[in-house]
């Protein structure tokens, strides 16, 4: 879908060219950008004063041209001109504004701040009177809006090209989301990031956004195995993997059990299993690694999980013990058919077991090693990225921060190994577990533990029927 894609610097550019060269003009996309940025800005200035920082580029024109859309419409704006214009689209856009204007010298009492000054494509750092100029209308405007990205954010990678700027209340993303929506630290800069259409067309390879799935009841003849079993392998720290399973039965499975050859408590509406059950012929999907532990039986179990060869999930301590040779051999049964959720420590880890480099941004970083490994990669944390050995790659909005408790990776990885055993292929069941898992933090009272997190998985599925 072209509204839920993210594109590239470049591949936002070539998007424009060709809607340039099928005979839009580049005023005409200005007014597109402009004009639909408005309809944001005035509903969140509700009546109070706009004041629209304009830099020197395209961004800048698009500032021009939402600042007379605002004035047309009642609305008290002011531009504050940092650059003059360059370039025949934006020249126009500043000429056909009839409102207020003051140089960067200027002194403006506006509530909203619409930051127009740079967009995507910068490259450096923000001069040193930009950012001072930048800073210090933040500092004066309680509401701020960035147009397309923050100034000061590199588009591709998120990283901060500057130091000490402002957060925002919103963004405008202009024509496609960008990877610096979604990627750390850039993505922390905005509260809320909504799509402008301009008219780009889909684009062949565009990673896309991780949207609410659609789940649907079980049919009529539905029984429990046919809804899925799933089989969670315990190891040294059987919470880890109770937290898993009760995840798991919340997010569509048919029948779950844990699997353990050592006595322990489950509640009553889960079912112990001893080791067989990894080889059970019923079993749709398995999990292993919360609490697998890395010393003592826990190799020779993940040897076992990879031997049975289905599909599965990954996870925790079997990251960390992963073995190219072992995964090879699983991959000759059952190509394509496990997921693993590193967070950035077992990110390097993994990248480190298979010969990768650490560098690049994090969406190039899961790809590589999707490609290497053979493994759909949830690269998780306050950006999650999913990439698949296909080149398929997703981004997740910013989940809640209430996540940052231990334990909640193990809720991510049982919902992703419900909805493999209920069938989805494993790229799918991943964008859906991130979904389901980000919605349960939404639903669940703050703060919350991860065993309340698991409670709310089933309010995030009935969301998704």
């Amino acid at each position: 879908m072209p509204d839920n894609q993210i594109l590239t610097l470049d591949q936002m550019r070539r998007a424009e060219a060709a809607l340039i060269a099928a005979g839009t003009p580049v005023q005409a996309l200005m007014d597109r950008a402009g004009r639909g940025a408005a309809h944001w800005v005035w509903r969140m200035a509700a009546g109070r004063a706009v004041t629209v920082l304009v830099g020197p580029g395209n961004n800048g024109g698009d500032g021009w041209v939402l600042a007379e859309e605002l004035r047309q419409r009642g609305g008290a704006v002011t531009v504050v001109e940092a650059h003059p214009p360059r370039g025949a689209a934006a020249e126009a856009a500043k000429a056909a504004y009839r409102g207020a204007v003051l140089g960067r010298e200027g002194v403006t009492d506006g509530v909203v701040l619409v930051d127009a000054l740079f967009g995507s494509g910068l490259t450096r750092a923000l001069a040193g009177e930009d950012a001072a100029l930048l800073v210090r209308l933040a500092h004066s405007h309680p509401l701020r809006i960035a147009l397309d990205l923050p100034s000061g954010i590199d588009t591709d990678s998120g990283a901060a090209l500057n130091a000490g700027l402002p957060d925002y209340a919103l963004t405008l993303a202009l024509g496609a989301y960008k990877f610096a929506h979604f990627l750390m630290p850039g993505a922390a800069r905005a509260a809320e990031v909504r799509l402008v259409p301009i008219g780009c067309a889909a684009v062949a390879g565009a990673a896309q956004v991780v949207t609410r799935p659609v789940l649907s009841a079980p049919p009529v003849d539905a029984h429990k195995y046919r809804r899925g079993l799933l089989a969670v392998v315990a190891g040294a720290m059987p919470g880890a993997a109770m937290l898993a399973a009760r995840a798991a039965q919340g997010a569509g499975a048919g029948y779950v059990k844990l699997v353990s050859d050592h006595p322990m408590w489950v509640p009553p509406d889960l079912v112990r299993a001893g080791s067989e059950a990894v080889h059970d012929a019923r079993a749709a999907a398995l999990l292993v690694g919360p609490g697998l532990g890395r010393h003592g039986r826990a190799r020779s179990t993940l040897a076992e999980v990879l031997a049975a060869a289905k599909p599965g999930v990954l996870d925790a301590d079997a990251l960390m013990l992963l073995d190219p040779d072992r995964l090879a051999a699983h991959h000759r049964t059952a190509p394509d058919s496990l997921v693993a959720t590193p967070h950035e420590g077992e990110l390097v880890a993994l990248e480190h077991a298979f010969g990768l480099p650490s560098g690049g941004t994090k969406a190039e970083r899961a790809q590589a090693l999707a490609g290497a490994a053979g493994l759909v990669v949830v690269a998780k944390g306050p950006d999650t990225v999913i990439a698949a050995p296909d080149g398929r790659l997703a981004l997740a909005a910013r989940a809640p921060s209430w996540l940052s408790v231990a334990g909640t990776g193990d809720v991510l990885a049982g919902i992703i190994a419900a909805r493999l055993a209920a069938g989805a292929e494993p790229f799918a069941a991943a964008c859906a577990g991130v979904w389901l898992h980000g919605q349960a933090a939404r639903l669940a009272m703050v703060p919350f533990t991860a065993a309340e997190l698991a409670g709310a998985v089933p309010a995030a599925y009935r969301a998704a029927l």
